[in-house]
């Protein structure tokens, strides 16, 4: 690795830094993207035991002791559970957006590592075959040719090091991300019903 380093040249700086920004990523998404941190089981549980007579009071204590990506969007819903339906949904959804934008902070840049470490791999293997060859004489030892080229192909090796976890990691959370705000849209759904259900029914009735 220290001989990589000093004979890989800027390329390869580049791609461990960019393993650093990238580990750097993942782990902190790994943390992040935990269901109990997204949809706490009080919440959960506090929504599905809510009933349409239930005293609101208790279910908006539980919101407001958690802060949560789903409680932020449930208090989003309660303090506009006045408004009319589309309006209340309205305002929620846009919520529910900022909240999966904040979800994805991070899977940009695992992307853009899938992308380009396998070019600044292959980027730095030819510059490093074309240093050996340009100094490739009538007196050119093979052993030092062959060595040069091992060290140049590390290059390589190495972006495709970086790209396979980022690659990895990116499919991964995106999936997981994609699930938690199925699983979000369905317990706020479940709360606007309850909350809609009756008063919708009383305006029939009247």
């Amino acid at each position: 690795m220290l001989q990589l380093l000093l004979h890989g040249g800027p390329f390869v700086i580049l791609l461990l830094l960019l393993s650093v920004a990238s580990l750097t990523i993942i782990f902190q998404r790994a943390l992040a993207l935990r269901g109990s941190e997204i949809i706490p089981s009080a919440l959960k549980q506090a929504l599905h035991t809510f009933q349409q007579s239930s005293s609101i009071t208790t279910l908006q204590q539980v919101i407001a002791q958690i802060d949560s990506p789903l409680s932020r969007i449930l208090k989003t819903l309660l303090a506009h559970r006045d408004w009319p339906r589309v309006e209340a949904l309205d305002a929620v959804q846009v919520r529910a957006r900022h909240e999966i934008a904040r979800l994805e902070e991070g899977l940009t840049l695992l992307e853009i590592t899938t992308g380009i470490a396998p070019l600044l791999g292959l980027l730095g293997t030819l510059s490093g075959l074309v240093g050996i060859f340009a100094n490739l004489g009538d007196k050119g030892d093979p052993q030092m040719v062959a060595l040069g080229i091992s060290e140049a192909l590390n290059s390589t090796i190495l972006g495709l090091a970086v790209a396979v976890p980022s690659l990895v990691a990116y499919h991964f959370f995106s999936r997981r991300i994609e699930v938690i705000a199925i699983d979000m849209e369905a317990l706020s759904a479940e709360l606007v019903t309850k909350l809609y259900i009756t008063r919708e029914m009383n305006a029939e009735q009247s």
